[in-house]
């Protein structure tokens, strides 16, 4: 009798802590990402694509994540005259910029966060831009099943120095800022 209640009681604690872990997919159609850069004398915005995710809770964290953006979605939406429209967006997709052609994704690996508490917590990360991974930090705050962030991306870690302060002399109004920001608001199912 022993050993059975030993099994009954082993067999409910591995069911326990087998449900504790939640596995959700990222709609791709609900998502949004949406893109800002600025430089001295105004700003561009437009959006970009999510081409698939997964994201892993436990214990009200987020322990594990991965996101991959369809580069090649990227449009811009401040810019009413179509052919200056287009020619932002060719020349975002050189190799001044993101270099679609050769890199078509950029992907986040979400190697941890803190608890979530009041809704919001620290996610850390690593994030591939061009071939090149660096560490990522940022916040998320949490609202039902949509999680929202602001990340702040500084372009030039991931070899991207067109136009920067950092890298050339003289650009005067020409000059664009380093970090551009992507406003997530990812719907997980």
């Amino acid at each position: 009798m022993k050993k059975f209640m030993y099994l009954i009681v082993s067999v409910f604690l591995l069911i326990g802590l087998s449900t504790n872990a939640q596995d959700f997919k990222a709609s791709t159609t609900k998502s949004e990402l949406k893109w800002t850069g600025k430089k001295v004398t105004g700003e561009h915005w437009g959006y970009v694509n999510l081409k698939d995710g997964k994201l892993t809770l436990k214990n009200n964290k987020i322990t594990s994540g991965e996101f991959s953006i369809d580069m090649a979605s990227l449009i811009n939406k401040d810019l009413t005259d179509e052919s200056y429209n287009q020619k932002l967006i060719g020349h975002l997709k050189s190799d001044d910029f993101f270099s679609v052609d050769k890199y078509p994704s950029v992907n986040l690996v979400i190697t941890e966060s803190t608890v979530f508490i009041n809704n919001e917590a620290t996610v850390n990360g690593k994030l591939t831009i061009k071939g090149i991974t660096q560490p990522i930090t940022f916040k998320a705050i949490k609202d039902g099943n949509v999680y929202s962030s602001t990340i702040s991306i500084d372009r030039t870690k991931y070899d991207i120095r067109y136009g920067s302060g950092k890298f050339f002399d003289s650009l005067g109004d020409n000059m664009i800022y380093d970090d551009f920001i992507i406003d997530v608001k990812l719907v997980v199912e």
